[in-house]
């Protein structure tokens, strides 16, 4: 049967296919507005401001996604999958402290280049089911990996799984905090907080150079006033 054309059409421009190729652009749109604005704002970005940055209504976005829990069900799954396979990156490592360090390190840098996703790893979203299988997925791979590292005496017996957590939550705030005034701070923390967690034999990474002082300043002044043009003097 030869397709017939809509009024003012071609034969391949038949209602229902454009309807969902508009869709799509839409869904298409949502998402790359909601990962700029989650990367660079974090989650409490409004779905309005969502919307606004998409160039969609309100309605628009709804009928995509229902809840927040959705969006960023969608906007984050690749770094999920990206999250999981770092634990399988670590378990595979022959050396189980070198795959841990490896794995921390691979984490906290996923956290400092996405906002976003550092609100993702401390946060749990219920209805997010495909983000939490993945997440679920990690933290059993995380479990044996920790016991890996402890059976090889690099990894102090009193580190448990709780604190990851901890350091994450650590780890965003200087992220946070430092902004691009001082981006890799949060790489001197890292290493700080694996040395806490090594036992006295175990090799380490050389530590990472301080932020210079003036890098900390403006970090500093960013932190506790934010919104202040620093102008020259923080260079």
């Amino acid at each position: 049967m030869i397709p017939t054309a809509a009024p003012g059409g071609t034969p391949d421009e038949q209602p229902g296919v454009g309807l969902r190729i508009d869709a799509e652009r839409n869904r298409d749109r949502i998402l790359a507005a909601a990962r700029r604005l989650f990367a660079t704002e974090g989650l409490g970005v409004s779905m309005a401001a969502v919307a606004r940055e998409a160039g969609v209504g309100k309605a628009t976005l709804s009928r995509r996604f229902a809840t927040r829990d959705e969006l960023v069900d969608a906007v984050f799954a690749d770094r999920m999958d990206g999250y999981a396979a770092a634990v399988a990156t670590a378990l595979a490592d022959p050396d189980p402290w070198r795959g841990f360090t490896g794995y921390v390190h691979t984490v906290c840098a996923m956290q400092a280049a996405d906002r976003g996703f550092a609100d993702v790893l401390t946060m749990t979203f219920p209805a997010a089911k495909a983000l939490e299988k993945r997440r679920a997925e990690a933290y059993h791979g995380f479990l044996e990996l920790i016991t890996r590292a402890k059976d090889t005496g690099h990894l102090r017996e009193d580190f448990t799984d709780r604190d990851m957590p901890i350091l994450l939550m650590a780890n965003a705030g200087v992220v946070n905090a430092a902004g691009d005034a001082a981006p890799d701070a949060w790489q001197r923390l890292v290493a700080h907080m694996l040395r806490s967690y090594a036992t006295p034999q175990a090799p380490l990474p050389p530590m990472p150079d301080a932020p210079a002082p003036k890098a900390l300043y403006r970090a500093m002044v960013r932190l506790t006033r934010p919104g202040t043009d620093l102008g020259s003097e923080g260079r």
